[in-house]
């Protein structure tokens, strides 16, 4: 009875530490938004209809941003993912507006953890979303990482390596990735169970 009782009150005293670190976290995240960012981003309008949840780890300040910046290739973005039937479209590339907003559809195993690397972007950013299975979707500032392959222009991608916060991907939800945001994306979460996967990229304002 009082091993019971012991476990009982660890599991609130987890719980309610697991709750006021999120809650603390959620409030750093904001504090750098201002009110009418917030309530921008929060009415959704920018979703046109997209019935899916942004995932908590978007940078609001920085979509508001790009979303300005480049509002047509937004809408455009956001549009093609609700109305395309992506569970019946196959894997390729795709232009949604010639290399302003485009496509990349993929499916099969993950990548184990040794296998994916930190990439980052310098003139797109990604909205990147889980058709169907689950993967693990790391990011993280590539200002706190180190670079291990330079930036190739012509493939708009350097690769780092350290330490970072991971999420999982899956059809409830969707990431966003802006250039000063390095991931590593494609992690498998069960074994070798595809996935499929569409990552839509969109020039970023300068």
């Amino acid at each position: 009875m009082k091993t019971e009782r012991h476990f009982k009150l660890t599991m609130i005293i987890f719980i309610s530490f697991f709750l006021i670190s999120f809650n603390t976290m959620a409030q750093k995240e904001n504090n750098n938004v201002s009110k009418k960012t917030l309530q921008w981003y929060n009415g959704h309008d920018w979703l046109n209809g997209l019935q899916l949840k942004p995932h908590r780890s978007i940078d609001k300040k920085e979509f508001a941003r790009q979303y300005r910046a480049n509002k047509t290739g937004w809408d455009k973005a956001f549009e093609y993912l609700r109305t395309t039937d992506l569970e019946d479209i196959g894997p390729g590339t795709f232009q949604i507006d010639g290399k302003n907003v485009y496509v990349i559809i993929t499916e099969g195993p993950g990548k184990s953890f040794e296998q994916g690397k930190w990439e980052s972007h310098r003139h797109y950013s990604d909205i990147q979303y889980v058709i169907k299975g689950k993967e693990w979707m790391g990011i993280e500032p590539f200002t706190s990482l180190k670079l291990t392959e330079p930036y190739d222009g012509p493939k708009d991608i350097a690769f780092y390596t350290g330490e970072g916060k991971y999420y999982i991907g899956d059809p409830e939800q969707f990431f966003i990735f802006f250039p000063q945001d390095a991931h590593r994306p494609g992690i498998k979460v069960d074994n070798d169970a595809p996935v499929k996967k569409i990552v839509i990229k969109i020039r970023t304002g300068e």
